[in-house]
């Protein structure tokens, strides 16, 4: 493999890169796995594609999470972003044994009934509409509310106007402000944790109220560290899973004869957490790893990535990687890929895999059910998909009955 590339990646490839990003992907493995882009005034980033280099550099302690390290950074004002995903050892480790116990998957599993509880009664509204949108009306009422539930969020905040601000920090439209997302969701932020504090927004036990004990007790946390980490949870809790189940209805919608094979009577719970696992490999709902740098040099693929540079690890593209995966542009959900990298790999591996996980294996059997026989209500190149960085989600998913 040359030092450099041979030509730039194609223009058309890279033109469709949010809509369909795995041909860009597959130009990626085979001519340039190590890929460089460097513009005026900006750190390099580099793109990495192969799954055994992503794996690798997803545990690797020479990629750092701390923004500070890249070169020529100037820091912001105190914001959202002082958090575990934004940090190192040994902030990062303080920070996700904080959480972590929220999160393991037999407690995780105990929200079965209120998840399938909730999943019906979204789809008792549609049940007579001729037109569904499979994002606004059931996966991202249905993700928010269930990390709602477990931030313990009060339920005049469980609606649409916070879920948009939220999505408007990470993928806003022309018709939002990112910055003023920001400072209202902030505010919002504030107030629920000054609720949890003073015991007006108690509501019993929840997370963000054992969060905020634990920071006021022992000093845990620090106050933006606290407001970060809120935002966190609500951010990966919804829009993580809210993905897995547009993505993942689109390719069955693609692919009928394995949408027979997940309806079939014989398909127990083992096949439909199988069928969810290759989802999540197939169209990933996360299409880039969270923010890297290098903190010291790396060698990969006859190129340095120097201190300080951005490194992107595509998801996206390792979990469509032919050398990892038979056949990797085929939906099989009887495949058992086990080792997908949707969630991500080493310390930093998705807190929220688990409820990701079982959201998707109950939403997906009861959208086939209940809706019946569907198709797209628009061509599927029409789809209008969020200009995201690190995710990958469709911002609408309009079927019609047929």
């Amino acid at each position: 493999m040359p030092a450099e590339c041979p030509a730039p990646p194609p223009a058309d490839l890279l033109a469709a890169r949010v809509r369909d990003p795995y041909p860009y992907f597959a130009w990626l493995r085979r001519h340039a796995p190590a890929h460089v882009e460097r513009r005026p005034g900006r750190p390099a980033v580099w793109q990495v594609s192969r799954y055994e280099d992503v794996r690798a550099l997803l545990a690797d302690p020479r990629l750092s999470k701390d923004p500070g390290r890249v070169a020529g950074y100037v820091p912001g004002p105190a914001g959202l972003n002082r958090h575990l995903v934004h940090a190192d050892p040994p902030d990062h480790t303080r920070l996700r044994a904080l959480v972590n116990t929220a999160f393991v998957p037999r407690r995780i599993a105990l929200l079965k009934p209120f998840i399938t509880e909730a999943a019906h009664r979204l789809l008792d509204r549609v049940e007579n509409s001729a037109h569904i949108d499979v994002i606004a009306d059931f996966a991202a009422p249905l993700t928010f509310r269930m990390i709602c539930a477990i931030l313990g969020v009060p339920q005049h905040l469980d609606n649409t106007g916070t879920r948009d601000t939220l999505m408007a920090t990470i993928a806003p439209d022309k018709s939002t402000d990112q910055g003023r997302a920001e400072r209202d969701l902030h505010d919002l932020l504030d107030a629920l944790i000054a609720g949890k504090r003073s015991g007006q927004e108690s509501g019993g036990v929840d997370l963000l109220g054992a969060l905020v004990r634990a920071g006021d007790q022992s000093g845990a946390m620090s106050e933006e560290e606290l407001r970060s980490t809120a935002y966190l949870l609500l951010l990966v809790g919804h829009d993580t899973t809210m993905n897995l189940i547009g993505n993942g209805m689109l390719a069955l919608l693609h692919h009928p004869a394995e949408t027979e094979r997940l309806t079939a009577p014989q398909a127990g719970p083992g096949f439909v957490a199988g069928a969810v696992e290759e989802l999540l490999r197939y169209d990933s709902p996360v299409r880039d790893a969270t923010f890297r740098c290098a903190g010291e040099s790396i060698h990969l693929h006859g190129q340095t990535i120097r201190a300080g540079e951005i490194v992107s690890l595509l998801i996206g593209s390792a979990n469509r990687d032919g050398r990892r995966f038979a056949d990797p542009d085929r939906l099989d959900l009887a495949r058992t890929p086990g080792d997908h990298l949707a969630f991500g790999y080493g310390p930093h591996f998705c807190i929220g895999a688990a409820l990701a996980r079982l959201e998707g294996a109950v939403a997906f059997p009861l959208l086939l059910e209940r809706l019946g026989p569907v198709q797209l209500a628009k061509p599927a190149d029409e789809l209008p998909w969020r200009p995201a960085r690190v995710m990958r989600g469709l911002a609408a998913l309009p079927l019609v009955r047929r």
